[in-house]
C-alpha cells in the first residue's frame, strides 16, 4: 500500500483527528485558520477549536485577486500564476500560525482548504444552456500539501456541482452535523460578504433542512465604503450608515432585481452584486450625488430586507411560529449593530450567535470545512434524500505531501 494511503487509512481510525480549517471569502479580508480537535463523524460528531486566528491580506494580493475575481474577462496567465501563488501564500500563513502557537506540524492530521473564489456561476447567471453550474476557487491544494508537509483536501466545491448542486452554500452540512437540536428549530444564518442560512428543523429529519444564500450582506456595503473612503476597508460599527438615511426609491429598485424573483434555494457571488449593480439603479433613478452615508443605510437595509424576506419564507413554509425560531448568526455581518438591529426588528425570531453555542462566530466557517474533511475520511453516512440543492456527497479532492 503507497504510504499516503496508508497514512490516510490510520488518521481515518482515530478516535480524535486534528484538522486545519481554512477559509477566505468573497469579502477578501484574509485567511481564516482554525485548528479544531475533532472525534466522531455523522451526527456524532464533537468538535474543539484549538486555535483560531484571522490573518489579513495585503492590499496587493486583494488587488492581485480583483483582477481576476468575479470578472468575465481576465489576464489568463495572472489566473494560473495566482492559483499556485495563493497556495504558497496560504503555507506560509499555516506554517507561521502552527510556529506561534508552538504545534508541531507532524501532530496535524489534515488540512481542510475552502480557497479563494474568484468566479460564481450558477446556471441561471450565465444562462449559456450547453453549461452547468459552475463555480471556482483558487490556491492549489498541491502546493499547500508540499509546502506543510500535511495532507490536505481542497476543491469542496466541485463534488456539489457535479452532484446537481450549484455549488453554494455548502455550510449546511457542518451546520446539520454540528448543531442540530432536537426540539428546537433553528436558522444558521451567516452574514459574510454574501447571506446565507440553514433551516434545521426541531425533527432533525435531514429531509427537511434548507439551506439558500439570501443575497448580499456585507459585498456592496465594503465595496462602496471603500469607494468613498479609500482608507477603510467596511463601515466598522455602521457608523457610516448609521448618519445616514435609507432611500426609499433605491432601496425599491435594487430589490427588484430578478435574483430576488427567483425561487428558492439559489445561490450568488459579486457577479451580480457589485459596483455596477448599485451604479445602474443609481444612474436610472438620476441619485449619482446621493450622500455616502445615505447610500450606505440604504445598502445596510438592503440586505436586512433580504435576509429577512429569505427567512420569513422557510418560517411561513412550516406552521412553526416565527417566535419559536432560534436564530444563530455568524460572519462579519454580526458586528455591524445596524444590520442585526433591523434584523431583529424585521424577524421576531430569538436572536443569538454561534458563539453561544460554542464555536466563535468568525471561525465557524473554517471550522465547517474542517468538518467536511473528516466526513471525506471517516464518515459520509447522513443522507439529505431529495432535499434541493443539498447532494448527500463526500467533498473534497485530496493531495498528499509527497
Amino acid at each position: 500500500m503507497n504510504k499516503n494511503i496508508s497514512a490516510l487509512y490510520q488518521i481515518a481510525q482515530k478516535e480524535t483527528r486534528k484538522i486545519l480549517g481554512l477559509m477566505s471569502g468573497t469579502s477578501l479580508d484574509g485567511l481564516d485558520i482554525a485548528l479544531c480537535a475533532i472525534s466522531g463523524s455523522g451526527e456524532n460528531t464533537v468538535v474543539k477549536i484549538l486555535e483560531f486566528e484571522t490573518i489579513s491580506y495585503s492590499e496587493d494580493t486583494k488587488n492581485g485577486i480583483r483582477k481576476v475575481f468575479a470578472q468575465k474577462t481576465i489576464d489568463f496567465q495572472h489566473l494560473a500564476l495566482l492559483n499556485e501563488w495563493i497556495g504558497i501564500l496560504h503555507s506560509g500563513m499555516i506554517n507561521d500560525c502552527l510556529k506561534k502557537w508552538n504545534f508541531p506540524s507532524s501532530e496535524v492530521d489534515l488540512i481542510a482548504s475552502h480557497g479563494q473564489t474568484v468566479l460564481h456561476a450558477p446556471k441561471f447567471l450565465h444562462q449559456q444552456e450547453k453549461f452547468p453550474n459552475a463555480t471556482l476557487q483558487i490556491g492549489d491544494g498541491d502546493h499547500i500539501a508540499v509546502k506543510t508537509g500535511i495532507i490536505t483536501l481542497s476543491d469542496f466545491r466541485q463534488k456539489h456541482v457535479a452532484a446537481g448542486g450549484e455549488g453554494a452554500p455548502l455550510a449546511v452540512y457542518g451546520d446539520y452535523l454540528l448543531f442540530g437540536k432536537k426540539g428546537e428549530n433553528r436558522i444558521m444564518l451567516n452574514m459574510g460578504g454574501i447571506g446565507n442560512y440553514t433551516y434545521l428543523p426541531a425533527s432533525l429529519n435531514a429531509e427537511d433542512v434548507f439551506v439558500t444564500d439570501t443575497g448580499t450582506a456585507n459585498t456592496l456595503i465594503d465595496i462602496y465604503t471603500k469607494h468613498y473612503f479609500p482608507e477603510k476597508s467596511y463601515d466598522k460599527d455602521a457608523e457610516i450608515a448609521s448618519q445616514g438615511t435609507v432611500n426609499k426609491e433605491l432601496l425599491s429598485e435594487l430589490k427588484k432585481d430578478n435574483f430576488f424573483q427567483k425561487s428558492f434555494p439559489k445561490s450568488i457571488g459579486q457577479e451580480l452584486f457589485n459596483f455596477d449593480f448599485v451604479q445602474s439603479a443609481l444612474g436610472k433613478l438620476n441619485l449619482e450625488n446621493i450622500s455616502a452615508s445615505d447610500l450606505l443605510a440604504t445598502l445596510t437595509r438592503l440586505s436586512a430586507e433580504t435576509i429577512a424576506e429569505a427567512i420569513f419564507f422557510t418560517i411561513n413554509n412550516t406552521s412553526i411560529p416565527a417566535e419559536d425560531f432560534h436564530i444563530y448568526m455568524s460572519g462579519g455581518g454580526t458586528n455591524n449593530p445596524l444590520l442585526v438591529k433591523w434584523l431583529k426588528e424585521l424577524l421576531p425570531c430569538q436572536f443569538y450567535t454561534s458563539d453561544d453555542l460554542g464555536i466563535l462566530s468568525d471561525a465557524k466557517e473554517a471550522v465547517l470545512f474542517a468538518l467536511l474533511a473528516n466526513e471525506t475520511v471517516a464518515g459520509g453516512d447522513y443522507n439529505f434524500g431529495n432535499s434541493k440543492g443539498i447532494p448527500s456527497v463526500t467533498m473534497g479532492k485530496i493531495s498528499f505531501p509527497d
